[in-house]
């Protein structure tokens, strides 16, 4: 199906804040799209240079859903010059099925954007729209740097909730002290598929590289207990660095008879949020037959010292190359004072 719009590279700057850098939209008809965030993140910003774009203006009808009071952010000249309007929903327990319908009945739009700012449940908010005949087709995330902390300091869990859905976080008004690694492995961590983009306050993108806090062109990579989720996410999204390269690090052993045999996933336990949202992370492991018959000695969720071999494959289920390990040492290990990886 073709797209009746793809936005690329599209930059908005205030005084002295670039509310978006070279962001990137695909629509197709009868979609909709989320765009989620706190107050003041940037989504009334995006979704306006959406509707200004040229090509945009083809006689399709959009219909915007905002969840704040966005009718005060949207010029009226600006709405009619672009075959838009707005619906404002002010209570979430308005915002149903047969409100999604009549909307679609009374105005016929052909695209939908939903401006959400996470105050409600966004389960609630699928709930509707899998009822709906709407196609979810897009998912983005803007989040102001400059408060995120304090926002994930308080208000973790719906953050997380927004990242769990989301195609596209973008951190913007970010400086020097800005913690991308921490707040790149928090997504990461209940999300992999999404990307994650920062920029500076002039609109300046920032450079993602952290120092790392192993050798990563060292014989073996020796990845210690704390270190493991910076590795688990820099090896996701950087697998070519790691291609052919050798790690050793203690991990809790993890195989199900549903496992192909000979693989067992190596990994740890990582809580991004409170006790009731861990998640074990780990890569599949290949053993060969030798550390097969070591395995049989060694029990489930049990504690070991892996030496592997560090290679890349394609992953149908997250549509991406991600690592994947072949053991050439296993032994068993005691557990670490600190077992879990914290996001």
């Amino acid at each position: 199906m073709e797209y009746i719009l793809e936005m690329k590279d599209i930059s908005k700057t205030f005084p002295g804040v670039k509310a978006l850098d070279h962001v990137q939209l695909q629509v197709r008809p009868g979609e909709g799209h989320a765009l989620m965030g706190e107050n003041g993140a940037g989504k009334s910003t995006l979704i306006k240079e959406t509707l200004n774009q040229d090509y945009f203006n083809d006689g399709e009808k959009t219909m915007i859903l905002t969840f704040e009071e966005g009718e005060v952010e949207y010029d009226k000249e600006m709405l009619e010059k672009t075959n838009s309007f707005v619906v404002n929903i002010e209570n979430m327990e308005d915002f149903t099925k047969e409100f999604v319908r009549g909307c679609q009945r009374n105005y016929y739009p052909d695209r939908v954007m939903i401006e959400y700012n996470g105050m409600y449940s966004i389960d609630d908010l699928m709930d509707v729209i899998d009822e709906t005949d709407l196609e979810l087709y897009q998912a983005i995330v803007t989040v102001d740097a400059s408060t995120a902390d304090l926002y994930l300091k308080n208000m973790k869990s719906m953050f997380m909730e927004m990242f769990k859905m989301a195609d596209l976080v973008i951190f913007n008004r970010c400086d020097d002290n800005t913690n991308m690694g921490s707040f790149r492995r928090s997504i990461k961590a209940v999300n992999p598929r999404a990307q994650v983009g920062f920029e500076r306050a002039d609109g300046k993108e920032m450079a993602q590289d952290e120092l790392l806090p192993y050798d990563v062109n060292a014989d073996v990579i020796k990845v210690e207990g704390e270190d493991y989720g910076i590795w688990y996410i820099d090896a996701m999204e950087r697998p070519e660095v790691y291609e052919g390269k050798t790690v050793e690090m203690r991990v809790q052993v993890q195989r199900s008879p549903k496992m192909p045999p000979g693989m067992i996933i190596p990994g740890r336990k990582a809580m991004t949020c409170c006790e009731d949202d861990m998640t074990f992370i780990g890569y599949l492991c290949r053993l060969n037959q030798t550390k097969s018959k070591t395995l049989k000695r060694i029990l489930n969720n049990e504690w070991v010292t892996l030496t592997a071999q560090i290679h890349s494959e394609y992953n149908e289920a997250y549509d991406k190359t991600m690592p994947i390990l072949t053991a050439i040492r296993i032994e068993k290990s005691e557990p670490p004072k600190e077992q879990l990886v914290y996001f």
